[in-house]
């Protein structure tokens, strides 16, 4: 596994482990020097840039260890004389692992929803003469999020699973582009575009409320800032967990920062203006039509076409989602890795 030393100092190392982040940003939500930085997220999770989730101002950490008690998979471990140091007072140690027990049939149905990847079902029929499947369910707590879809498919009620958060999800429908940032980010797959028939309005985004651990990834992605999540209590019972919940209860999540930089080759640029109509951050700020609809191209927020070819406005407006990388039909628009000051 790929590992990040963010600082170090006497004996003491903070180290970021990039396998394990999921982007919400909640180690950012409590450290007290502003060392840890997180934003283009969207991106990340899609592929479009080569960087991690966090990133952290350098000469800054004070090792103090905040963000690795609050982080709720392991992504930031506190090392003492090379050796993670974790206990009770962190939350991915705290958190009661997934369970299986005795009642489970290995019928594969854990596995087959499992957002991560970390449950693996082996089977075979029984050799007892009867009508049962034998085998094991094996969960990988190293990098279980505890989203809880195991546990509610799980038709013999045999897995249980701990929160690492309670909170609460909304969104804007009106600020919402349908860009897709969130759903590409969320850990949980606890986010999804609800279907309609003809003739029918729906929301463009709806939550599965039993499937989210609260965990803030999606509104970190969002462009717009159409979502809100808010963290109501830290479920697991972590030392001292009273003094996180003052930092973390009750507020928005982590403010994201451009880490990344749009590019564009003008020779490959074909004039289509797709990457111009369908940028959520244009749509929403001409207060015209959404993202995706015919439109005009030109004075936009961020891109827009000029003499045939696309142009950048304003990097500053970006909001990091890589949408336009991806609808581009000539990959004449990508985005870069961006220095963090």
């Amino acid at each position: 596994m790929d590992e990040i030393v963010i600082s170090t100092k006497d004996n003491k190392q903070l180290v970021y482990l990039p396998e394990k982040c999921v982007g919400c940003g909640t180690c950012v939500m409590v450290c007290p020097k502003d060392t840890l930085v997180i934003g283009s997220v969207g991106p990340v999770a899609r592929g479009l840039v080569d960087k991690e989730f966090i990133e952290a101002r350098p000469d800054t950490c004070i090792v103090c260890g905040m963000c690795s008690k609050v982080c709720p998979t392991g992504a930031l471990e506190i090392r003492v004389d090379g050796k993670p140091a974790m206990d009770e007072a962190f939350l991915s140690v705290a958190i009661k692992p997934t369970t299986v027990n005795e009642d489970c049939v290995h019928c594969g149905l854990c596995e087959a929803v499992c957002p991560q990847g970390c449950i693996e079902v082996t089977q075979k029929f029984a050799t007892d003469g009867s009508t049962s499947i034998e085998g094991e369910t094996i969960i990988d707590q190293d990098h279980c999020v505890h989203c809880g879809w195991c546990e509610a498919v799980c038709p013999t009620d045999a897995i249980t699973v701990e929160k690492p958060f309670a909170g609460t999800w909304s969104y804007s429908d009106d600020t919402c582009q349908s860009c897709g940032a969130c759903m590409d980010v969320c850990p949980c797959n606890a986010i999804f575009n609800p279907e309609w028939g003809v003739g029918e309005r729906v929301d463009k985004l709806a939550q599965r409320q039993d499937a989210c651990i609260y965990c803030g990834a999606c509104a970190v992605a969002c462009p717009v800032n159409a979502i809100d999540v808010k963290k109501t209590a830290i479920v697991a019972e972590m030392a001292k967990k009273n003094v996180f919940e003052k930092k973390l209860v009750d507020k928005t999540s982590a403010d994201p920062v451009l880490t990344s930089t749009l590019m564009t080759d003008e020779g490959a640029c074909l004039g289509c203006g797709n990457c111009v109509i369908v940028c959520p951050v244009n749509a929403n700020s001409n207060k015209e039509l959404a993202a995706g609809s015919l439109n005009d191209v030109n004075e936009k927020a961020v891109l827009e076409v000029e003499n045939g070819v696309v142009k950048i406005v304003d990097q500053d407006a970006c909001g990091s989602c890589g949408t336009c990388a991806m609808i581009c039909p000539t990959s004449a628009i990508w985005l870069e890795t961006r220095e963090v000051v």
